[in-house]
């Protein structure tokens, strides 16, 4: 059984930095996509940043682009959220997710990562909250 657990999270002032991890478990030989989402306070969820497993493609969202960065490191299976210059906006609750399976499907949860359409992860993580403020 897949599962993801997260961890990181905290209170910032603005214009600093944090890093979430991400560690995936149960997924055998299987490749992975893990994608990273965010819950404002009274927003929707929204997918900020995705990386599969295969050839470490890694994606971030327009609102965190140049701010934010996704890794990985294979040799724990670990993911990590690299988030600079944080402002209030970036306040919420951090959720990783992961979707398991062959090639195609890693290819196909890759691209509504970028659509921002993902939605039927095998895992989700209890999330993280991080908070900006001064």
């Amino acid at each position: 059984q897949v599962q993801v657990a997260e961890s990181g999270g905290g209170l910032v002032q603005p214009g600093g930095s944090l890093k979430l991890s991400c560690t995936i478990s149960g997924f055998g030989s299987d490749y992975y996509l893990i994608a990273w989402f965010r819950q404002a306070p009274g927003k929707e969820r929204e997918t900020i940043a995705c990386i599969r497993s295969s050839d470490g493609f890694a994606y971030s969202a327009n609102s965190v682009q140049g701010r934010f960065t996704t890794s990985r490191d294979s040799s724990d299976n670990t993911v990590y959220l690299q988030m600079d210059s944080l402002n209030p906006e970036d306040t919420g609750i951090y959720y990783c997710a992961a979707g398991t399976g062959t090639g195609p499907r890693e290819a196909h949860l890759t691209r509504l990562c970028i659509l921002g359409q993902l939605r039927d992860m095998d895992a989700w993580g209890n999330g993280t909250r991080v908070t900006v403020t001064s």
